[in-house]
């Protein structure tokens, strides 16, 4: 399977920010549905005042998956690796 990666960063309340992906299968390609998998993934963590936006989150580059996200996708649609300051 092939994925898009989206290059994320949030600047969180304690002015750290935050760095993570979202991966989705590459023929997801509506950004408003991207943006809800990582706000759903920012509520996750417990931040609620970060919203995602083009200025946020970007197309990075296309990738091919692994048994871990390709499971992960199929589950819930999508699948977020934590780059920096996500704990």
């Amino acid at each position: 399977m092939k994925v898009s990666v989206w290059d994320t960063y949030v600047k969180r309340t304690d002015n750290r920010v935050m760095h993570f992906d979202i991966l989705v299968p590459s023929d997801v390609t509506e950004e408003d549905k991207i943006f809800s998998y990582g706000n759903d993934y920012l509520a996750s963590k417990a931040i609620k005042e970060a919203r995602l936006t083009t200025k946020e989150c970007k197309f990075c580059h296309i990738a091919k998956a692994s048994d871990e996200v390709i499971t992960a996708i199929e589950e819930k649609g999508y699948f977020i690796i934590e780059m920096e300051n996500c704990n």
